[in-house]
């Protein structure tokens, strides 16, 4: 790939760095993200991998942006209250950087199209809030073979893993199956410190950068939990799971299920 000089300039930190190079970024340049959800993680992520120069971008998500998204979720305004979340990330972002192409998708995700949805990209990010999304990422990145960037984040706490399928656990080795409806409260009940979705969101972000470059050791197998009152990382250890119901050595889920009518509410 050949750049233009503004191109090698607003790149120039990257191809300075040998991992990366002109070849790093010609990959970056080329690469195919899809985002669920553009809240509170889904708004860091995106910022930084378009500012990072990732060629083509989506956003599903179908919510619209409200006063009280504007604590922590950076990609959106005051003057864009009431528009589509996904239509305002794209604004801020093609802003930051015209090299990218934005793709924003307002849809609620189910198991009748997010396989269509992520089909055409080679990472998904999860910037979910909610259980059955999760899963559903999950279930379905598993049935396409697609790697799977996830975060979490509640109150003070976050925590990313990357997932990718055949070579390491998925989410249903860590969780099997969604907490019943009620146990864990959304962000909505409990609250969340507005910078903590910046923390994990650039994390992700990072794990994302690597996977498409190659470079480095991802969060394979690793629950990363940051813990924002004692500003303390840890690392655990997630097995992968022989009797798995979604990628065991006799998978019992073959089908993708919604637990709540695909409902994804973006943090």
């Amino acid at each position: 790939m050949d750049f233009t000089e503004d191109q090698i300039l607003r790149y120039s930190r990257h191809i300075i760095l040998p991992e990366v190079g002109g070849k790093g970024q010609a990959k970056i340049a080329g690469a195919r993200v899809v985002i669920v959800g553009a809240g509170g993680l889904g708004c860091p992520v995106g910022y930084y991998l378009t500012a990072a120069g990732v060629g083509t971008l989506a956003l599903i998500d179908d919510d619209t942006v409200e006063l009280s998204n504007l604590q922590r979720q950076i990609a959106h305004s005051v003057d864009t209250i009431g528009m589509p979340k996904v239509e305002s990330a794209k604004k801020t972002f093609n802003a930051l950087n015209p090299d990218v192409t934005i793709v924003p998708v307002k849809v609620r995700i189910s198991k009748d199209n997010i396989l269509d949805l992520i089909r055409d990209y080679d990472i998904v990010v999860d910037g979910s809030d909610n259980f059955p999304t999760r899963y559903l990422i999950n279930d379905a990145c598993v049935m396409s073979g697609k790697p799977l960037v996830s975060g979490a984040i509640l109150r003070f706490e976050g925590q990313v893993t990357t997932l990718i399928p055949g070579s390491g656990p998925c989410y249903r080795c860590l969780f099997e199956e969604p907490p019943p409806p009620g146990l864990v409260p959304s962000c909505q009940e409990a609250g969340v410190l507005g910078v903590l979705p910046g923390v994990i969101g650039g994390l992700q972000a990072a794990e994302v950068l690597k996977l498409i470059l190659g470079k480095g050791e991802v969060l394979k197998g690793e629950l990363l939990i940051y813990d924002a009152l004692r500003t303390t990382f840890r690392k655990v250890k997630v097995p992968k799971n022989p009797s798995c119901p979604v990628c065991g050595e006799n998978p019992s889920i073959k089908e993708l299920i919604d637990y709540n009518e695909g409902y994804c509410a973006p943090q």
